[in-house]
């Protein structure tokens, strides 16, 4: 028979128990090496060719592949080589795009790799779930991913989530002897078992190999700028339609004609839209990874910028989750302070601020902590300085207290070996151990919340000392403190313990976690970019109040909701305190139904449903792994502060993508106008197709890509987020992308019909001015520039460069000019274009000085993100 005394190791009875110590070093490696690594067989690898068949497929690409066989079948060659030029950037971005992004999740995925609680050589580790081996001895508890198939040989109130395998949503039991199948979540209690099957034979292999390759392709952005796309090719094809017949009327061949309204489609509809918004989301990943934040998802990216609200988590999210027991009050009224350092067992017990020795009172509460607990304390190491927890943090904080008080965890835990438990759970708020003495009687400790402890008939105490200690906890609760209530008794016979009775007080334990650095000016930083922070814990209303209060989001005569009240409590409720895991659901909800968009931060095993019910989940990284396995994104650091700097990258990428918009629409309509209107004022062609196709080539390629990369404007984090309700083209850009469009198209009519009325080569001008006008329109829409910034985004100068100098390219060398059917043009001529080219930029510039100069001067008073 074996039996555990929880993490902090196995516990031997002298008569009938054993120490499991499961396989050596040795033997393990030598499973892994015949067995291969527990891991599920990875989607398939995509081929190049059907890479690039999806990117071929596209209804704009096609439409080009038809004009290429249209042009070839006629022995237009140059108009060809430019129509396959264009497909062929356009595919090499959107294959390359998508190979970067397989990699991208593949590094997620390595990064959100579990961890497993196994037995070797007699010790317990931590090994990547990866390198378990069959027969290796498995620890799971509540909040764990089973990580292989296991036979249970131990468990203690088991309840598994199987929701994953089977679909049903109700938890089953497992008892020893059954087993626990990979991928399945345990939701209470704990086990030890042995693994049966690994990787791809064990129960999740299985499915993962039938489910492979469905993640989804696109996000909701991408999804709406796709229906965008297809309203402005629907309008795209009118208009080319209407200048085909304005053509074929004016006596231009109907083939010609026919090529000049395809081609005249494909340049005013930014096809390579979804490779640029697709390419944005992927910096921003990785920027986003860059600072600590790793998106599981994509969505998260884009969804980020609009968030409204941030509900979080206390412990280990705007605390340091690094509990520490401050300060104990025995059965007798006695009050002490405790003194240390995280988690390492050294310290001191204070009274009225003197050292004292620790007397027996305080030291039968400090065993009774000690064994009614499931944690245990990690020594520093190579790889970690400081003493760490193993199993829940306050749990791990009693530990430390009773080292403090002089008592060793493992020789009091061997002295007395547990022999039955009731692990905690949340309906009754406590968590029962029985433990078996040197003279073969039963020692029973009770822990958990003073008013579920704190009551007949589980304790046997006056009312007067039951009143004394629930006015203290109260008073503890009210000064921040998480408050444990502590009951035991020495028995002769096996106790009930769903129900136990008759217990004494031992006393009250207040327990500390330490604000995280800077968190009130976290939850400040919040405020400024419209996102208010909420507190969602479960602790007493007191002390969540109090922690309320040093955040900043509470003041006295504030409501303090309860979870019982999600869906109805006061909008302006900022802290939640008591709230059971479903109540957090309730909550989400609410604030969804008013209109919030919602993140949800946290990191146990409470608040994953909470996270994924969230529109963005966000997990601590050294959380539980249902919780990060839940989540969209996942803080390296634990720190709330990166989720500010998420989203004003949010903001940032959707910033870009409207930037592009307005961009390449703008060069689009003004492209239909000329065409439209270049007959009327005698122009009568006045592009060719592969003219127009070069412009769009070179202003939509490079240059728009580029301006997916353009740094956040000042004043990201200083501004209230977008409405979720808002279009793409929403708050005026659909107005500034007609004005600059037809801005664009004036400067280059005018240009057009100056140069006829000088006998010049004027459709050539035209193509040179159009193609630098909107080079100038990229320059203009740029993000305005930090005056402490020196660096903004080369990458785009160097791109519209590049552009420019192909652009007049086309009328210099003279393959082009055979390729595009354009005509030379002299020194004067071009400078004349280049300095008629930058009006539409300038005046562009000059319209958002203004608000450029207002954020300027809020940038230089210092109140910046």
């Amino acid at each position: 028979m074996t039996t555990t005394g929880g993490r902090g190791g196995t516990l031997e009875d002298p008569v009938d128990l054993a120490v499991p110590v499961g396989l050596d070093a040795a033997e393990a490696a030598a499973r892994l090496r015949a067995a291969g690594p527990n891991t599920v067989t990875p989607p398939p690898r995509q081929h190049l060719a059907v890479r690039i068949l999806h990117q071929l497929t596209d209804p704009l690409v096609a439409l080009l592949l038809a004009a290429a066989a249209v042009t070839t079948l006629l022995g237009d060659y140059p108009d060809t080589a430019v129509i396959v030029l264009v497909v062929l950037v356009n595919t090499v971005i959107g294959v390359v795009q998508e190979v970067r992004a397989d990699r991208a999740i593949a590094a997620l995925d390595r990064l959100a790799a579990p961890t497993a609680r196994v037995v070797r050589d007699g010790r317990e580790l931590a090994v990547p779930a990866a390198g378990l081996v069959p027969d290796d001895l498995v620890r799971v508890e509540a909040g764990d991913i089973v990580p292989a198939d296991l036979l249970l040989i131990e468990a203690n109130r088991l309840h598994l989530d199987e929701s994953a395998l089977t679909g049903e949503s109700v938890t089953v039991g497992r008892t020893p002897g059954e087993e626990a199948l990979a991928g399945t979540v345990v939701t209470t209690g704990r086990a030890t078992g042995t693994v049966l099957r690994t990787g791809a034979v064990s129960a999740l292999g299985r499915i993962s190999a039938l489910v492979a390759g469905t993640r989804p392709t696109t996000t909701p952005l991408q999804r709406r700028l796709s229906a965008l796309g297809r309203v402005l090719g629907l309008v795209a094809v009118a208009l080319s339609g209407l200048v085909f017949a304005i053509g074929v009327v004016g006596g231009r061949p109907v083939v010609d004609m026919a090529i000049t309204a395809v081609s005249l489609v494909v340049a005013a509809v930014p096809e390579s839209l979804p490779a640029v918004v697709t390419l944005a989301l992927a910096l921003g990943a990785r920027r986003m990874a860059a600072a600590h934040a790793i998106p599981r998802q994509l969505h998260a990216v884009e969804t980020l910028g609009s968030v409204t609200v941030i509900a979080s988590d206390k412990t280990g999210t705007l605390t340091e989750g690094r509990m520490a027991v401050q300060q104990v009050v025995t059965s007798d009224g006695a009050r002490y302070g405790i003194t240390g350092t995280g988690y390492a067992p050294y310290g001191t017990v204070h009274r009225d601020g003197a050292a004292v020795a620790v007397p027996e009172g305080l030291r039968r509460l400090a065993r009774a902590g000690l064994l009614c607990n499931d944690a245990a304390l990690s020594p520093p190491d190579d790889e970690r300085p400081d003493w760490a927890a193993v199993g829940d943090p306050l749990e791990a904080a009693l530990v430390a207290f009773a080292a403090r008080c002089g008592l060793d965890p493992q020789t009091t835990r061997a002295a007395w070996p547990r022999v039955a438990e009731h692990p905690f759970d949340q309906a009754q708020r406590r968590m029962v151990t029985v433990h078996r003495s040197c003279d073969q009687r039963y020692l029973v400790v009770c822990k958990g919340a003073p008013e579920s402890i704190l009551g007949a008939p589980l304790v046997d105490a006056s009312t007067e000392e039951i009143e004394e200690l629930t006015t203290t906890a109260r008073r503890l609760a009210a000064e921040g403190a998480r408050v444990l209530a502590v009951a035991a008794a020495l028995v002769d016979r096996m106790p009930n313990l769903a129900a136990p009775t008759g217990l004494r007080p031992v006393g009250l334990v207040a327990v500390g976690d330490p604000l995280r650095v800077g968190a009130p000016e976290i939850a400040d930083s919040f405020d400024t970019a419209g996102v208010r922070l909420l507190l969602i814990t479960g602790d007493h209303p007191a002390t969540a109040a109090a922690i309320g209060g040093q955040l900043g989001l509470w003041r006295v005569g504030d409501p303090v909701a309860s979870g019982d009240d999600g869906q109805t409590a006061h909008p302006d409720t900022r802290v939640f305190a008591r709230t059971q895991p479903e109540q957090k659901l309730d909550i989400i909800a609410g604030m969804q139904a008013r209109g919030e968009v919602v993140a949800m931060t946290g990191d146990g095993v409470n608040d994953a449903p909470a996270l994924r019910r969230a529109d963005i989940g966000v997990a601590m990284g050294s959380g539980t792994e249902v919780a990060r396995q839940a989540a969209d994104l996942v803080l390296v650091d634990d720190e709330l502060s990166t989720v500010a700097t998420a989203i004003g990258e949010g903001r940032r990428i959707y910033d870009n993508i409207r930037r592009f918009l307005r961009y390449a629409l703008a060069g689009g309509v003004a492209e239909i106008m000329v065409m439209l209107t270049g007959p009327l004022f005698g122009l009568a062609v006045p592009l060719l197709p592969a003219q127009i196709l070069w412009v769009n080539l070179l202003t939509h390629g490079v240059p728009g890509v580029a301006l997916g990369a353009e740094p956040a404007e000042p004043g990201t984090l200083r501004r209230p987020p977008r409405s979720p309700q808002e279009s793409v083209l929403g708050a005026g850009l659909g107005r500034d992308v007609l004005v600059t469009g037809a801005l664009i198209a004036a400067v280059v009519l005018g240009a057009g019909v100056f140069a006829a009325h000088r006998g010049l080569p004027w459709q050539s001008v035209v193509f040179v001015v159009l193609g630098l006008a909107q080079l100038g329109v990229a320059l203009a829409v740029r993000a305005p520039r930090r005056p402490q910034a020196r660096h903004g985004n080369p990458g785009l100068l160097v791109a519209v460069a590049a552009s420019a100098l192909l652009q007049v390219g086309g009328v210099l060398f003279a393959p082009l000019r055979e390729l595009l059917g354009t005509d030379p043009l002299g020194p004067s001529v071009l400078l004349a274009c280049a300095a008629v080219s930058v009006v539409p930029g300038l005046a562009l510039r000059l319209a958002r000085r203004r608000p450029s100069l207002a954020a300027s001067r809020r940038t230089l008073t210092g109140r910046d993100e």
